[in-house]
């Protein structure tokens, strides 16, 4: 808890309030890469995203790009957003929710967003600045840039955004999401962020620690019955929760 909390106090408000978001890996050795980067296919956004509007039978053709395609994420979509939670023990869990996976290590990744702001070109730090936030909404966005090809027109160099999604459903809710993205969609997080002066952070989760941290998270009620309202979510976490370990 102390690793997971590192850095939270605010001296300010005399607050534990984290300026972090956090992003919990089954395995140490993943990437901080988007499902747009492993297809390796960048060019292709603009035709996913086009299709998906054409064919999700949602007739709002005066929704937010930004919003499309959070929904877009949201429903499994190639994008160049990259999923992370305010919470770090969500995080945790999906360090940990995949018991077949369990012989490897895991991480979590957290980057403070508060930071990020200082890299952002000045028509978006004029917007995020006047409403007093220090992460974008869709509308927020809007006010600047209306398109995804119109982001890194914004600045030379590249940057990050780090978004709210919409309430979309009650799992995006309760996973207390929040999505990242960088103005060339080419970029991984991971490779920019050495040279900037952002803090961050990794914590590795040692195998051998993975099912009492599991079994702790079930009984404190973070897991998929509550991150995954449903049934499929019911389902994965009573497969788990009745695994018998003492048999391999």
């Amino acid at each position: 808890m102390e690793l997971l909390y590192h850095d939270s106090h605010n001296t300010y408000l005399q607050r534990f309030r984290s300026s972090y978001v956090y992003r919990g890996l089954e395995n140490k050795n993943y990437e901080l890469t988007t499902t747009l980067n492993r297809l390796g296919e960048s060019h292709l956004e603009k035709h996913l995203l086009r299709n998906f509007r054409k064919y999700s039978q949602i007739e709002d053709e005066d929704k937010s790009i930004w919003n499309w395609l959070a929904l877009a994420q949201h429903h499994g979509l190639p994008t160049r957003l990259l999923d992370w939670t305010y919470s770090p023990l969500v995080a945790l869990h999906f360090a940990t929710s995949n018991f077949l996976n369990f012989g490897k290590d895991g991480a979590i990744w957290a980057i403070n967003y508060v930071d990020s702001m200082k890299y952002l070109p000045d028509q978006l730090a004029v917007i995020i600045q006047a409403e007093g936030s220090h992460i974008f909404t869709a509308e927020m966005l809007d006010r600047a840039v209306s398109t995804l090809h119109g982001l890194s027109d914004l600045k030379k160099e590249n940057f990050p955004i780090f978004l709210e999604p919409p309430s979309l459903d009650q799992r995006i809710v309760n996973q207390y999401a929040v999505f990242s993205m960088m103005s060339d969609p080419d970029l991984k997080l991971m490779d920019w962020l050495p040279d900037m002066d952002i803090r961050y952070f990794k914590i590795i989760i040692p195998s051998t620690l993975k099912w009492e941290i599991r079994d702790k998270l079930d009984q404190a009620n973070i897991n998929e019955r509550v991150l995954f309202p449903g049934l499929d979510g019911l389902a994965t976490w009573l497969k788990r929760h009745y695994r018998d370990i003492r048999h391999k």
